[in-house]
């Protein structure tokens, strides 16, 4: 998804920060390696140092965050704990850092895009650390969105909550599934580069479910 995101954004002229932990994925004008091996705040002091060496003092207009994947296991799993700590990591890690670059370098009416999953609204038995880490994406976007979350003035962050995204993972290990039903990764961008615009941008501390029907995809608060 993020590959796809940026694609499309540089596609609208934008000029692009990437934060990765391999550069050489991206396309991105100025790209941000962050070693896996960090502790959490070691990673955010690093990924801090190096925006703030290629943003200087410019504002962003839109600070997107689809870190992520997917692990399951349920509590007589032995891998449970093991696969919690890697979605804690890919997940909750990646969405807390990113609000700490927004409130510091998202301009005044900007926005941050953060990435969570409708399957976390409810019980997530056969994926619990999964569940775990969305749900805590979802608590964080309420809390970021508060008046006294830290945001910039004017700024909003919105969760998009998707059910199945349409990757090329998804269709390896799903390859029977119902493709009409997964949502494309560039309707997922155009709609992130749409409320970067401003345009049809959902309240701030939203949590919006992506869901698709039949090839048709809504956004849905």
């Amino acid at each position: 998804l993020g590959a796809v995101v940026l694609d499309f954004f540089k596609s609208k002229n934008f000029w692009i920060a990437s934060v990765d932990d391999d550069s050489s994925r991206t396309k991105a004008d100025f790209s941000i390696n962050f070693r896996l091996d960090d502790t959490w705040p070691q990673q955010e002091a690093h990924i801090h140092e190096q925006v703030a060496a290629g943003v200087g003092s410019e504002k962003l207009d839109g600070i997107i965050c689809v870190a992520g994947g997917w692990a399951g296991g349920s509590a007589d799993s032995k891998d449970m704990v093991k696969n919690a700590d890697l979605m804690w990591k890919q997940s909750v890690w990646s969405s807390s850092i990113a609000c700490t670059l927004a409130a510091k370098h998202l301009k005044e009416g900007g926005l941050l895009m953060l990435t969570g999953a409708w399957p976390a609204m409810g019980a997530t038995p056969g994926m619990i650390g999964y569940g775990m880490a969305k749900a805590a994406v979802h608590q964080l976007t309420k809390s970021v969105a508060d008046p006294k979350g830290g945001l910039p003035q004017d700024a909003a962050v919105a969760c998009i909550m998707p059910i199945t995204l349409d990757t090329p993972s998804n269709r390896k290990f799903m390859s029977k599934a119902d493709f009409t039903k997964w949502t494309p990764l560039e309707t997922v961008a155009e709609k992130a580069h749409s409320w970067v615009m401003g345009v049809d941008r959902p309240k701030s501390g939203s949590l919006v479910k992506v869901a698709t029907v039949d090839s048709k995809t809504t956004f849905d608060i």
